[in-house]
């Protein structure tokens, strides 16, 4: 019994760093419930453990930033933002800094995945129109997204468990590593420089502007609720509570049928974290974790455990892994976790959903963003920026 509850364990996570299982028809979110449930069946843990075990806090934040986001989307909000700061620049140069501190100011508020899948093929059209390779353009996209949301609480997954765990204040959060963020874009725009000659270039763009629908009252009621909920964040109300709420009032509408912004919702997160929060309750209970907790006993150790995992179970599951077995979980460990997470996620194209979102829709256009071609801009920007974390925090 105690060996199949391994294997079951092992292949769980073996499937939710690659993000499939070999010949089954299975994502995260359906690789963790499984995996969560083989292991209730196996009685690694009861049902009410399991239930006990999901943080609901999380959920609940997580649910509301998509509330949230899903109405921006449909008003427009974020096509208007990226349009009307173009505006600004008329070089190629110009173009690659826009785009890195438009994404990570984007995703510093709302939720990273969220704003490189709306993001991304507004790029690629962008792009297209100006007769520019669009892989340089799509990586300050990628990065930035990742970059962008170590600021915040609210910009990543992991972050938001972060929160929950630590009760690090929302302002606190991002007093600690706005400052990182803001150096670690601007070492991205430099590799960029470097590694692509042609954004050097010294031309000036023609574009005509993006093309989208724009919903004002919505916009306009969006942007609102949405200031909000920043104010209530930085005076200290609990993130979930004022998320939830901020969301309940987002969905009161006459306007928007109910299902078009459920149905931008991402379920599957939703479905993956609650497996992952049992899956973790049930390898903490067998001890697997007894072993991992010497290889965390100083900042550098736990920098290190964390990006490494990250890339091979992905920045959630590890961050809810080592979340139990470091030591003084103080707020500077907590940040470091934090910081270790989300920047691991430029290290490799697998490092973060963004990555995938961006290969998956430049490919689409017969470009090709390799592994290596990535890796050669992922390497060395994360080797940087978490020295960078390291000696900031």
């Amino acid at each position: 019994m105690i060996f199949i509850r391994y294997i079951v364990i092992i292949v769980t996570y073996i499937g939710l760093g690659l993000g499939y299982l070999p010949i089954l028809r299975m994502n995260r979110a359906t690789i963790a419930l499984v995996g969560a449930a083989l292991l209730i069946a196996l009685r690694a843990l009861d049902l009410q453990q399991a239930w006990q075990a999901i943080d609901y806090k999380t959920l609940i934040f997580l649910f509301g930033m998509m509330v949230i986001s899903a109405n921006l989307s449909v008003s427009g909000f974020f096509q208007l933002a990226l349009d009307y700061l173009l505006r600004f620049t008329r070089s190629p140069f110009g173009l690659i800094v826009l785009l890195t501190f438009v994404s990570a100011i984007l995703s510093a508020f709302f939720l990273n995945d969220t704003i490189a899948i709306i993001l991304t093929p507004l790029v690629i059209g962008l792009t297209q129109s100006l007769s520019l390779n669009p892989i340089p353009y799509l990586l300050a996209l990628a990065g930035a997204t990742n970059l962008g949301s170590v600021a915040t609480l609210s910009g990543n997954p992991q972050n938001i468990l972060i929160g929950s765990y630590s009760g690090i204040s929302y302002l606190a959060f991002a007093q600690a590593l706005t400052p990182l963020a803001i150096i670690s874009l601007l070492v991205q725009i430099g590799l960029l420089w470097w590694l692509y000659p042609e954004v050097r270039v010294k031309s000036i763009l023609n574009r005509e502007s993006l093309r989208y629908r724009l919903f004002k009252p919505i916009l306009a009621k969006s942007l609102f609720i949405t200031g909000g909920l920043l104010v209530a964040f930085l005076i200290g109300i609990p993130p979930a509570e004022a998320t939830l709420i901020a969301a309940a009032l987002m969905l009161i509408t006459r306007r928007i049928k109910p299902k078009r912004i459920l149905g931008q919702i991402d379920w599957n997160l939703l479905v993956m974290f609650s497996g992952l929060f049992m899956l973790t309750e049930a390898v903490q209970k067998l001890g697997v974790l007894n072993n991992l907790s010497q290889f965390v006993q100083n900042p550098v150790s736990i920098l290190g455990t964390t990006v490494l995992l990250s890339n091979i179970v992905s920045n959630v599951p590890a961050v809810l892994l080592l979340h139990q077995i470091i030591p003084q979980p103080d707020t500077h460990t907590w940040l470091l976790l934090a910081a270790g997470s989300t920047l691991a996620g430029n290290l490799t194209l697998l490092g973060s959903v963004a990555n995938l979102i961006v290969a998956e829709a430049v490919a689409k256009l017969g470009y090709q963003l390799s592994f290596w071609e990535h890796l050669r801009f992922g390497f060395p920007l994360t080797l940087i920026t978490l020295g960078l974390a390291y000696f900031m925090i």
